[in-house]
């Protein structure tokens, strides 16, 4: 069993495990626990009454937080020219084919986000092995595969981020940063919320939402009454 440590034992004691908390209660507990000694993503867990093994069921899909994520996200664009020129002029970190295509096959992958323009997925489909272990594989339904290369840099840069539920009916995502002021999570983290909300699958039958906690990348977790996120 991993030891935890005397900082993650000391702030812990500040949160009550057999409690739900508010909304706003959460939000101020785990800014208070985040006691590392960097910028903790300030992170967001759900429990889905879903089935992920049924493919009616998958919740997946992309939201742009307003306030962004804190991170600077590399994007690294797969294309041909123009568009790679189009790319970088945007603000992409990385734009090209084959040269990213032979840095991939030899084992690089700097990169947060990957887009692709769909002329090239012939070339990016040969690297699904080593991408999409790492999530990294563009995908056309959350907008990664496109020929408006642009748009999805400035979106991606400015906070787009996906979620996919996993084989247990979780989805986890960070949505900003310990040290945003609280308006700011709360409107990032509604946006979250809701998008899952809205993402609910048709076939998905009784309790939805099962459990909300609110978190930080090395604190304790806190148990939300979903209710109240409004």
């Amino acid at each position: 069993m991993k030891k935890r440590s005397k900082r993650f034992d000391e702030v812990s004691k500040l949160i009550d495990k057999k409690k739900q908390y508010t909304f706003a209660e959460g939000i101020e507990l785990v800014k208070k626990s985040s006691t590392a000694k960097f910028d903790e993503s300030f992170e967001i867990y759900l429990r889905l009454g879903v089935d992920p093994k049924k493919a009616d069921q998958m919740v997946r899909g992309t939201v742009s937080l307003p306030n962004g994520t804190g991170k600077d996200v590399r994007v690294l664009v797969f294309a041909k020219s123009p568009k790679d020129q189009e790319a970088l002029d945007a603000g992409a970190d990385y734009a090209g084919l084959d040269e990213y295509v032979d840095k991939i096959k030899s084992g690089w992958a700097d990169v947060d986000v990957i887009v692709a323009t769909p002329d090239v997925m012939g070339e990016v489909g040969k690297l699904g092995r080593v991408l999409g272990p790492r999530g990294l594989m563009p995908n056309p339904k959350v907008g990664t595969v496109t020929f408006d290369v642009a748009k999805a840099v400035t979106e991606l840069k400015a906070g787009k981020i996906e979620y996919r539920v996993d084989k247990s009916g979780n989805i986890a995502g960070a949505v900003g940063k310990c040290s945003f002021d609280t308006v700011k999570l709360e409107e990032n983290i509604k946006a979250f919320y809701q998008s899952i909300l809205a993402a609910k699958p048709s076939s998905a039958k009784g309790v939805y939402v099962k459990s909300v906690f609110f978190g930080s990348t090395m604190g304790p977790s806190v148990n939300i009454t979903d209710s109240t996120i409004k």
